[in-house]
């Protein structure tokens, strides 16, 4: 019997919100996506969510008949308010306070907050964000603390029984890859190999053994190493 829980499931396109998403469609009977256009640089992204969505409904009848509506929202404003790597055309560069400029200041914690928001009106009580603190580029806004202190704050605003989850808080990128080996074998493996986007740059141009992307920046050169651990591994 799956959770009588309904989940809403912060979803990019990318590599660790498909896989999230294939978690959530595992152990959740209804389950809905939202998606944030906030003038990323990288909104190839946002070209490739129906794909994905499309794909991950075609790989299980079950996943299909749980996949419920898909919520675009217009969050232009964080790109108005911020000045960084993902939504300027500048170079990606370590900043002074130890922090990369792709950090987007407050863009998790706007996310999360909308989220609940949809939640809260379409009865949903799960969120699932693919935040992680073991793989990533030190953004505050994807710390375990951070989360738990959100799921407070939001239900105290709200007088709501939200639950905060993020699956991938403690996993490397090799150990996501191997996860969704887990929920979906190989097609969804294959799936999020090609169908996803990941890099910071907007770049689809090559297909790599672990994906399209430009291969330099930060979110390449973490989803590369983990599919080359993962594929190196003994099966």
């Amino acid at each position: 019997m799956l959770p009588t829980d309904a989940a809403l499931v912060l979803f990019s396109g990318g590599q660790d919100s498909t896989t999230c998403l294939a978690w959530a469609l595992a152990r959740y009977s209804r389950v809905e996506t939202i998606g944030f256009a906030y003038g990323q640089r990288h909104a190839v992204e946002l070209t490739m969510r129906p794909t994905v969505i499309d794909a991950i409904r075609a790989q299980s009848s079950a996943w299909d008949s749980r996949l419920g509506p898909d919520h675009m929202i217009d969050l232009s404003l964080i790109a108005a308010i911020s000045d960084t790597a993902l939504t300027q055309n500048v170079e990606i560069a370590m900043q002074e306070n130890g922090l990369p400029n792709t950090f987007v200041p407050g863009r998790n914690l706007l996310f999360m907050t909308v989220a609940a928001t949809l939640a809260y009106r379409r009865g949903l009580t799960v969120l699932v964000g693919g935040m992680c603190e073991t793989d990533f580029s030190g953004y505050p806004d994807c710390r375990d603390d951070t989360m738990k202190a959100l799921q407070v704050t939001l239900n105290l605003g709200m007088a709501s029984r939200l639950r905060v989850e993020t699956p991938l808080m403690w996993l490397d990128k090799s150990a996501t890859w191997e996860l969704a080996q887990e929920l979906g074998g190989a097609a969804l493996v294959e799936l999020i190999r090609t169908g996803t986007h990941t890099c910071y740059l907007g770049e689809r141009g090559v297909l790599h053994d672990w994906g399209y992307g430009c291969g330099n920046c930060p979110a390449c050169t973490l989803r590369a190493r983990g599919y080359r651990q993962f594929a190196a591994a003994p099966a």
